[in-house]
């Protein structure tokens, strides 16, 4: 576990061109233990980008990383995932006709000791662990109540379940930062106030820092301790919901705008 004073996630210069252009440049955000940071901005400002640069999909040109101390330049996805960072996606991406539990499940994988000899013949060893890792991920589901759902595809669950399920199966990775991008579009206003209290449970009853990007204040000024406000790829502010709503940069370019294309990639 990292330190107190060491932050979970620190990113020093980070950027990344794409050819002539600077699509995300000297960008600089620490996130501490059990902190909820928002990442706002209009879209096409980067956000999107920074989470692939963190999870490992882009390789950053300038800066670096690191988790807990770590630097991370350079790891694979999957090397990234196996470090401690889990993500979820604009676009819902769920294993759609697995069962709502087999989604959960297949993110222990990693660590399940039992080989492919004892898989094959079914060995007693196997089927303790396949029972425990049952359990672990029935636990989950209990969590977000969608224990009732377990046999159920997921492709037939409701919109904000599948959400739900989403994140679910990212805690099931046994991660030290969570990275949620935009989980709230497409939700009516039921779904995200229950989104709300599942993120809220997560900081409380786990100790997981969340990086949030989402385009819907409300939900972001009441649950985010600080927020970082990206334009052209750039940090514009940071600061906690009560001065970013008072910052005029922050207003006049975006706050004070209607978001006319939401939900659209950054």
């Amino acid at each position: 576990m990292a330190e107190e004073n060491v932050p979970v996630l620190e990113t020093k210069s980070l950027g990344i061109q794409f050819g002539g252009l600077k699509a995300v440049n000297d960008v600089n955000i620490e996130i501490y233990k059990g902190e909820l940071i928002g990442l706002i901005g209009p879209n096409g400002a980067g956000k999107t980008t920074i989470f692939n640069l963190i999870t490992g999909i882009y390789a950053p040109t300038t800066g670096s990383y690191m988790l807990c101390g770590k630097r991370m330049n350079g790891l694979k996805t999957h090397q990234v995932v196996d470090e401690g960072i889990a993500r979820t996606f604009q676009n819902i991406r769920l294993f759609k006709k697995m069962t709502v539990l087999d989604n959960v499940k297949v993110a222990f994988n990693k660590n399940m000791k039992a080989n492919l000899f004892q898989s094959i013949i079914r060995t007693p060893y196997f089927w303790k662990e396949e029972e425990e890792t049952t359990q672990k991920a029935m636990e989950l589901l209990k969590l977000f109540n969608l224990e009732g759902f377990a046999d159920q595809y997921a492709e037939n669950l409701p919109y904000g379940k599948q959400r739900l399920l989403e994140i679910a199966r990212a805690l099931a990775t046994d991660m030290k930062l969570l990275l949620l991008d935009e989980p709230a579009a497409g939700m009516n206003p039921v779904e995200t106030a229950e989104l709300k209290e599942s993120i809220k449970m997560l900081r409380e009853k786990f100790g997981i820092p969340i990086l949030l990007i989402e385009h819907d204040m409300s939900l972001v000024m009441s649950i985010c301790e600080r927020i970082y406000v990206l334009n052209f790829g750039e940090i514009l502010a940071s600061g906690t919901p009560e001065e970013i709503a008072a910052n005029k940069d922050v207003i006049e370019a975006y706050l004070g705008k209607e978001d006319e294309d939401e939900g659209g990639d950054d």
